[in-house]
């Protein structure tokens, strides 16, 4: 099991992305644990519930204040051990790696950035991990968050039922997933490759092993090149 603990200054937003379908499920499971807390909670100003402040030496927009932060996860890690991810537009690329090595942490506490960020004596001394979910600023790390526990907890055993639907996943080998056809086999004279249809297993996942390198080559053919390094 896997706990999550998501901080977050809009806690609502969660309401449907966890409430739904395999999140859902595997909540139910106690397969994941996830808890949602709202950071103006912890605001020494009860009465504002102000969590955030001009920056030093000026310039746009507020960021979200030390005490606030530091109080919450000292109250959310009490005597456990949890690895603390703050995510962020400058931090390092998110991926299926990282996903599947998160999977082996039993606690993760998820700090959703707002404004112009945190303040660096978060990061400095609480802040294990930082990670960005692409090239490009959203109004909130709330988006982030669901994507991160949503990448992790699909991959913690018996959460998609059938491991094994993993296993040609995109990513999976460093090569993205090749094209997949369901019925009708001719659909308005569009029709599903022969080999498909011919019950030969061995072809078939040959044909697929193909299909996926070629993708893979057209739309990231830098994934390509990892994979000739680890091979």
């Amino acid at each position: 099991m896997v706990r999550f603990d998501i901080i977050t200054l809009f806690p609502n937003a969660f309401d449907g992305i966890f409430s739904e379908s395999i999140l859902k499920r595997a909540q139910d499971a106690k397969k994941v644990v996830i808890h949602i807390h709202d950071l103006r909670d912890y605001s020494a100003d009860q009465k504002k519930r102000r969590v955030d402040d001009r920056p030093f030496g000026g310039g746009p927009g507020m960021l979200l204040s030390p005490q606030p932060l530091f109080d919450a996860i000292k109250k959310i890690k009490g005597r456990r051990k949890a690895i603390v991810i703050y995510v962020t537009p400058s931090g390092p690329s998110f991926s299926q790696l990282h996903a599947k090595r998160l999977t082996k942490l039993k606690n993760l506490i998820i700090i959703c950035g707002h404004y112009e960020g945190i303040d660096e004596r978060v990061r400095e001394q609480l802040v294990d991990e930082e990670f960005s979910i692409g090239d490009y600023v959203l109004t909130g790390g709330e988006i982030p968050a669901m994507v991160l526990v949503d990448a992790v907890s699909r991959l913690i055993p018996g959460v998609l039922g059938k491991d094994e639907s993993l296993v040609n996943e995109s990513f999976e080998a460093n090569l993205l997933e090749g094209p997949q056809y369901t019925r009708p086999a001719d659909f308005r004279g569009l029709k599903v490759p022969d080999v498909l249809l011919s019950g030969h297993h061995k072809q078939i996942e040959q044909w697929r092993q193909a299909q996926a390198v070629q993708r893979t080559e057209k739309i990231r053919p830098d994934l390509l090149q990892k994979r000739r390094k680890t091979s």
